[in-house]
């Protein structure tokens, strides 16, 4: 086990080298200037080349990423060009508002959709399984942003039972917060349920193939115990490991949602640094993203041999 988590860890390394790189050049080439967006089109040379210098825009790409990467390392991410506020404290609290709206819809959309996966792969071709591969189809199908629009409509404007715009924070009023917070959430999962759906049959279909679930059906055990006991263990492996990428995807790309609720998360944060050409804001953003995403599937990985010990025999 130790040996698996090591590789696990010594392969994330270059990954979170790659992406730095891949962040800072990137956001480089991205037309306009931050110098320029700040003082305006209109503002004096001396002042511009003033500002570019304190900003650090005036030295060459490699002696910036020397700076930014040094400084990362040590934990910090830089200010603020727009508000001044140190990006690591910035992202942070932006981190936790997606984080409450991303982990609550995932465990929802995984407590009830592996059931779900394997209730149809058990009466495959049958209603239940037409059923909810039909339904699952039909969510993954529908865009985030139009879902969400239906449910502004339908809980918002039409039956008036949540509130639309706003944002007020769960540590503040827990709940008025727990209101703001249940369309976001709604949104997430039931656009991901789909997927994880989607998933736990197609796996569970491959497990009720093999021999020891005929053998184990020839024993005489029920169809509860078969698929409890001796299906879900392997059957849920695959879905683990997707529920890891949607984890991460999510935490990184739910600027999309957050902009329909009007949620100050992480996501909205990247968007409104883009168009501000915030640069250390974006890369804050983006490097705290993707360590983020190593971080969660690294745990993915970690708990995988619990599901399927022949792992660390590879």
């Amino acid at each position: 086990m130790f040996r698996f988590a090591l590789n696990r860890l010594i392969m994330a390394l270059p990954t979170l080298l790659i992406v730095a790189v891949a962040v800072f050049v990137l956001i480089r080439l991205i037309p306009g200037d931050p110098a320029q967006l700040l003082l305006g089109d209109l503002a004096d040379p001396v002042r511009l080349a003033e500002l570019r210098a304190r900003l650090g825009l005036d030295q060459s790409w490699p002696v910036q990423f020397g700076i930014w990467s040094g400084h990362a390392l040590r934990g910090d991410l830089g200010v603020s060009i727009t508000t001044g506020e140190p990006v690591l404290h910035l992202v942070w609290s932006r981190f936790l508002v997606s984080a409450q709206i991303v982990l609550v819809a995932v465990f929802m959309a995984a407590l009830v959709a592996v059931p779900a996966g394997m209730i149809a792969a058990w009466r495959q071709n049958r209603w239940p399984d037409l059923a909810l591969v039909g339904a699952a189809t039909l969510l993954v199908s529908l865009p985030t942003f139009w879902l969400g629009l239906l449910l502004l409509l339908l809980f918002g404007l039409k039956l008036e039972w949540l509130p639309v715009v706003g944002y007020v924070s769960v540590m503040n009023d827990w709940k008025s917060g727990l209101l703001y917070l249940v369309m976001p959430i709604l949104t997430l999962f039931l656009h991901e349920i789909g997927v994880l759906i989607r998933m736990a049959r197609a796996s569970t279909l491959e497990v009720l193939r093999l021999d020891y679930i005929t053998h184990a059906r020839a024993k005489g055990l029920s169809e509860f115990a078969v698929m409890t006991r001796h299906a879900f263990r392997n059957a849920f492996g695959p879905t683990w490991t997707l529920i890891g990428l949607v984890l991460g995807n999510l935490l990184g790309g739910v600027a999309v949602v957050e902009t329909v609720f009007t949620i100050p998360g992480l996501g909205r944060l990247l968007v409104d640094a883009i168009f501000a050409r915030d640069y250390p804001v974006i890369q804050g953003c983006l490097l705290f993203v993707a360590v983020i995403y190593v971080l969660t599937n690294l745990l993915i990985d970690f708990c995988y041999p619990f599901f399927d010990p022949r792992v660390l025999a590879e």
